[in-house]
């Protein structure tokens, strides 16, 4: 995701290959994406172009759809169906930033809690304020229940 081209048009882009390629799940996937961007863009009141901030944070509720949704297909016995969120999955994740490594989140947690207890902030009084920092410091590289999660065991005895 390093080129120049923004991401609406490297969708765009990807669109004509994958048709091009008769590849059926990237088409579809893409398809379902423009899709949701087009209605993210039109939701207000006036209809606004939107940035790759803006589109990332759609293809970021459109994979979570997609995990969410192959987990309950697994939970029901439906394989096919969870196969297919799971390739779609894949097809958004291209567009993702890569995550952060569990341990890298788990230093930079360890390092603010640290410095919220130098504070004297401990226990369940620090978790918002860890939590924020070390939103802050990750970025778009970590996923917020990830965070809160990792933050949570370091906090709680």
């Amino acid at each position: 995701m390093a080129d120049d081209a923004s991401l609406a048009a490297r969708l765009q882009t990807d669109l004509t290959a994958a048709m091009k390629a008769r590849d059926e799940v990237a088409t579809s996937t893409i398809r379902m994406v423009r899709a949701a961007v087009m209605n993210a863009s039109v939701a207000g009141d006036t209809a606004v172009e939107l940035d790759d901030v803006q589109v990332l944070a759609v293809l970021r509720s459109e994979a979570k759809k997609r995990s969410e949704s192959a987990l309950v297909y697994e939970e029901n016995g439906r394989e096919e169906a969870a196969a297919k969120e799971r390739a779609e999955l894949a097809v958004i994740e291209r567009y993702l930033p890569a995550a952060m490594s569990d341990d890298a989140l788990a230093a930079i947690v360890d390092e603010e809690v640290t410095a919220a207890a130098a504070n004297g902030a401990e226990g369940g009084k620090a978790m918002g304020m860890v939590i924020k920092a070390v939103r802050e410091r990750a970025g778009d590289a970590a996923d917020g229940s990830r965070i809160a999660a990792l933050v949570k065991a370091r906090l709680t005895p």
